[in-house]
């Protein structure tokens, strides 16, 4: 059977896929169907149709899922931040477990790598500890701020939402309204002019104190004093940040950061440790999350007083400091300069003295660290970005061969190929998955790769 654009078909869905859309099969011809759920009856509509699968969108949903749920949000199909808002939450660390065994079953041995069940949370709403709002100007020429709509530039106008911090929500719509009476222009992205951009909006979730950076086009911006006195006295913000950024880009922050108030951190508390936020530095957005997965890794690790850890992507410090009580020594490594200076400022603030924190590429300065400092890590914590390991951090792992490589990863895909990468040297038993972004695609995982030569 020809799958055809435009036709309408009755299909069942087999599975839910990376990004929690519905997987269903005609005749073994793949279609991707958002919003449905496994185990489904439903009739769709063929939208798009490509060499190997097709894109459907749902007609009617003949079979229900016990697993659906009333959606509480109007936003979240167009958004696209959570793409499980439908299903039950128990039901979404099923799905999250069964796609990261997927991807391991499709590159190693069925059976040879166990994932667990997703680690949950217990309260999934208004986890997000950090807001970016774009500000722009809509067709009918009215100041909008929100979110963009999935795969778009578009605004979507800022409404209640279930996983982003309450108080952001508020200061970030007194700025709104603030601009609207006030007049002051915001950004527009094809003509470059306009001077408010984009509105961050930083919270300690232990300590309940608040950044917020107001991202400008240039470095004058009208009424900033008053602005200013109304965030501080009505919101009681720690600090307030103006972000220079005149660039035709997409990325949010510049490189100008200009204290308007207070001293440009915040701190926050996880597990029994403080840590310093700046503008501009990495900072786990789920930091409830984060404290169960740090503690998952260094339980997983099994670390003795004797070992030398590395801890590549370091960020500001946290999964070393973590970690610092149970080993001889920790060398954090991290590209981001304003991070190593926070990590090391972190370091100071809990009295942490055998960790040191150097800056750069994690390739050069691992290789640094061995070849002109004679230092040679027992056990490596690497915690990359999305696109994972680089060639030479992989070969330097092999060269080197410490017995353990703790791998902390947001992206299940590029850690099973940095595993396969390594298993000539390192073999992996098991994966722990944790739901660092509840009602989202994404899923965080924890595995311990073991030096071959080294198990008992």
């Amino acid at each position: 059977m020809e799958i055809k654009k435009n036709e309408e078909y009755v299909v069942d869905i087999i599975d839910n896929g990376m990004e929690g859309e519905g997987i269903a099969k005609i005749n073994d011809f793949v279609i991707f169907i958002s919003g449905a759920i496994k185990g489904e009856k439903i009739k769709i509509l063929i939208v798009k149709v490509l060499k190997t699968h097709a894109y459907g969108k749902i007609v009617k949903i003949i079979e229900k899922s016990p697993y659906r749920i009333e959606e509480d949000c109007t936003t979240y199909k167009r958004c696209g931040g959570c793409q499980l808002r439908h299903i039950d939450y128990e039901e979404t660390l099923n799905i999250k477990q069964r796609n990261v065994q997927n991807l391991v079953n499709k590159v190693f041995k069925k059976g040879q790598i166990k994932v667990h069940k997703t680690i949950g949370m217990g309260n999934p709403y208004h986890y997000r500890n950090k807001a970016q709002y774009p500000v722009a100007i809509n067709k009918e020429g009215k100041v909008q701020i929100g979110v963009f709509a999935q795969r778009s530039h578009e605004i979507i106008q800022m409404q209640k939402c279930f996983i982003q911090n309450e108080i952001a929500e508020k200061i970030a719509f007194a700025i709104y309204k603030f601009i609207k009476q006030k007049g002051i222009e915001p950004y527009n992205e094809k003509e470059q002019t306009g001077i408010l951009r984009h509105i961050v909006i930083k919270v300690g979730m232990r300590t309940h104190e608040v950044m917020c950076i107001l991202v400008v086009n240039n470095k004058k911006m009208p009424c900033e004093s008053q602005l200013v006195d109304m965030l501080v006295k009505e919101y009681d913000v720690k600090t307030i940040i103006k972000n220079i950024n005149d660039k035709n880009t997409n990325v949010i922050l510049g490189n100008q950061n200009i204290t308007l108030h207070g001293d440009g951190y915040i701190y926050d508390i996880l597990g029994e440790y403080t840590f310093k936020i700046s503008p501009i530095s990495f900072y786990q957005v789920n930091p409830v999350q984060a404290e169960v997965l740090y503690n998952i890794a260094i339980e997983m690790a099994n670390l003795t007083k004797e070992d030398i850890l590395f801890d590549l992507y370091c960020g500001i410090g946290t999964i070393g400091i973590f970690a610092s009580p149970y080993v001889k020594k920790v060398y954090g490594i991290e590209i981001v300069e304003q991070a190593i200076k926070d990590a090391k400022e972190n370091a100071k603030i809990n009295k942490i003295d055998n960790i040191e924190f150097y800056v750069g590429d994690v390739e050069r300065v691992f290789s640094n660290l061995m070849e002109k400092k004679q230092v040679y890590p027992d056990v490596i914590i690497v915690d990359p970005p999305r696109k994972g390991l680089d060639k030479n951090t992989i070969n330097n792992i092999l060269a080197v061969q410490p017995k353990k490589v703790v791998y902390i990863s947001c992206n299940p895909a590029t850690m099973v190929r940095d595993m396969k990468l390594l298993e000539e040297k390192y073999e992996v038993k098991e994966i722990q998955p944790v739901d660092m972004f509840p009602f989202t695609s994404h899923v965080e995982c924890c595995s311990v790769l073991y030096l071959k030569d080294s198990i008992q």
